[in-house]
C-alpha cells in the first residue's frame, strides 16, 4: 500500500471522531483533501475501510485492521522521534506517565525518588488526568504508563493491579462526626465540605455520586492535593473526602479524626495500564515493578 504518516493520523482521528468532517479539521486538512486520502487508501486496499452513514462513519472489518497497524506504525515512530531527541539531549530515555489525582499526589512520590536514583539518565514527564482519559492516551501512544483508580479491561491493554485503597471522611477532633466509626456519604452532605480542585479525579467522582442522589455538594474551599485538604479540615474549615492513604499519614500530626464511607465506591482499586503489543524499555519496566511492589512501601503501613 502507498501511504505516508499523515495518512495513518488522518484514519485514526476518524476512527476516533466517527465523523470524516472533524477529523479533517484535526488535522489541519479540507474535508475534499481528507476525503480523497482515504479513497486513495481504499483503493490501494483494495476493499473499503469506512462505512458511510447518515450521521458519520465507522469502521468496516478491514478498516479495523488497518486502524490496528496504523497506531503500531504512529507509536514507533513517536517512539523514534523520542529516542533521536533524547540522544542530541543526552538522555538514555523518556517515559510520560498519565495518572491520576491520588497517584500524582502520593504514589508517584513515593516511589519516583528511588526510580529517578537508579536511572540517571531517565527523562519523567507526568500528567494528571481524569480515569476514563488515561486509557485512550496510553492505547495511543501519547503515555507510556497509565495509572488508574479503577479495575479496566480495555482491548490493548494490559491492566496490572497493584493497591487497593478506599476512600474516608476525614473531620476535625470534636466534631459531630468524629465518634462516629462509618456513615454513608449523603449524610454528610449538610456540611460545608473542603475539597480538591475542580476537574481533579475525586472531585468530579463525589460531584457524579452526589448528582446521582440528586443532591448537591458545598465546596467551601478548593484546593491542589490532599495534603491541603486534611490541614484545611484540622483547621476547622469543614469536612473532607480523601483517600486514605492520605488521611493516614495525616492522622498523628493534626487534630483530625478518620471516620469510614460506607458506600461501595468508597473502595478504589489502583491498576497500571501499558500497551498490550509490545515490550517496555528496561526504565519503563522497573517504574512498573516499583508501582506493583507499592503496597508494601512503609509510607503504607
Amino acid at each position: 500500500m502507498d501511504f505516508d504518516l499523515l495518512d495513518l493520523r488522518l484514519f485514526q482521528a476518524i476512527a476516533s471522531l466517527s465523523n470524516m468532517t472533524r477529523a479533517a479539521q484535526a488535522q489541519h486538512l479540507s474535508l475534499p483533501a481528507a476525503s480523497a486520502r482515504v479513497r486513495a487508501l481504499e483503493r490501494h486496499a483494495g476493499v473499503p475501510l469506512l462505512q458511510r452513514e447518515a450521521r458519520g462513519v465507522r469502521l468496516t472489518p478491514a478498516g479495523e485492521a488497518f486502524l490496528h497497524h496504523a497506531r503500531g506504525i504512529l507509536r514507533q515512530t513517536e517512539a523514534l522521534r523520542l529516542d533521536l531527541r533524547d540522544c542530541v539531549r543526552g538522555l538514555r530515555g523518556h517515559l510520560r506517565i498519565h495518572a491520576n489525582t491520588t497517584a500524582v499526589t502520593d504514589i508517584l512520590p513515593a516511589v519516583l525518588p528511588a526510580f529517578l536514583r537508579g536511572n540517571p539518565k531517565v527523562n519523567v514527564d507526568i500528567q494528571e488526568r481524569q480515569n476514563e482519559e488515561i486509557a485512550p492516551a496510553v492505547l495511543e501512544a501519547r503515555a507510556d504508563v497509565g495509572i488508574v483508580s479503577t479495575r479496566m479491561e480495555v482491548p490493548g491493554l494490559r491492566s496490572l493491579h497493584f493497591s487497593t485503597d478506599q476512600l474516608v471522611l476525614v473531620v476535625p477532633k470534636g466534631h459531630r462526626f468524629a465518634r462516629r466509626k462509618r456513615m454513608a456519604f449523603a449524610s454528610t452532605l449538610e456540611e460545608s465540605h473542603v475539597g480538591t480542585r475542580a476537574g481533579s479525579t475525586l472531585r468530579q467522582h463525589l460531584v457524579h455520586v452526589t448528582a446521582l442522589m440528586g443532591r448537591s455538594i458545598h465546596f467551601r474551599v478548593e484546593l491542589s492535593n490532599f495534603d491541603a485538604v486534611c490541614r484545611m479540615v484540622a483547621a476547622g474549615v469543614g469536612i473532607g473526602v480523601v483517600p486514605e492513604i492520605s488521611a493516614r499519614r495525616h492522622l498523628a500530626l493534626l487534630p483530625i479524626v478518620q471516620v469510614e464511607l460506607s458506600d461501595a465506591w468508597r473502595v478504589r482499586e489502583r491498576c497500571v495500564l501499558i500497551r498490550d503489543d509490545e515490550a517496555l524499555p528496561g526504565y519503563a519496566r522497573s517504574l512498573v515493578d516499583s508501582l506493583l511492589g507499592f503496597e508494601a512501601w512503609p509510607a503504607q503501613v
